[in-house]
């Protein structure tokens, strides 16, 4: 059986794409393969995290492009050449419009280093979501892997896992075991089912 073609969209160090190929490896997504990684950072660490999988690599820098039209027009052919069936967004720093959002309906995910509906939308990303968890005073926070529409973490949740914060924590050390303790470990698993029920629509 053919399984789901991933594509995985980055912008930094690539942590979390990491923990995808990492879970591939060792058979914990049967029903999926990651075939793409697309970076709009030419200097993000994430690419040769792929490049030592072996898996394909593709810069679509949008500096580099007229318009966010233009710019997800050629994210677009890069999907549709190689037939992808599930988009993943790991610490992908550019919103996708609507129109992008709409036309894969159910087949983009995000991971967000907060319990959503806390502390996500527009402006939260990276250390800023932790900070504003320290600064707020809650006790428990966490990860978020949620499918991608028009809204900013504004889709419809998969998985959510929640972390403790300590008395010591600084945003750093708040991000690190939000990664550690719950993103690595929801993410690989949201797509593994994901990619299951898309196997599951197609045969």
């Amino acid at each position: 059986m053919l399984k789901a073609a991933i594509a995985v969209l980055v912008s930094g160090g690539g942590t979390n794409l990491q923990a995808l190929i990492d879970a591939q490896e060792s058979g914990g997504n049967p029903d999926g393969e990651i075939v793409l990684v697309i970076s709009n950072n030419p200097g993000a660490y994430a690419l040769e995290r792929a490049k030592k999988a072996g898996i394909e690599t593709c810069v679509i820098d949008k500096k580099q492009c007229a318009s966010q039209a233009e710019f997800e027009s050629k994210i677009r052919a890069q999907l549709e050449e190689k037939h992808i069936d599930l988009i993943v967004l790991a610490g992908f720093m550019c919103i996708l419009s609507a129109d992008f959002t709409a036309a894969y309906d159910k087949r983009i995910i995000n991971v967000h280093p907060s319990l959503i509906p806390a502390f996500c939308g527009k402006g939260y990303y990276g250390l800023k979501v932790h900070k504003a968890a320290l600064d707020y005073g809650v006790k428990v926070t966490g990860a978020t892997v949620h499918f991608v529409n028009e809204v900013p973490d504004g889709g419809e949740i998969i998985a959510q896992k929640a972390v403790e914060i300590l008395p010591e924590d600084t945003p750093e050390t708040l991000q690190r075991r939000v990664m550690e303790t719950a993103e690595w470990i929801i993410l690989p698993q949201a797509v593994a089912a994901v990619c299951k029920s898309i196997k599951g629509e197609t045969t």
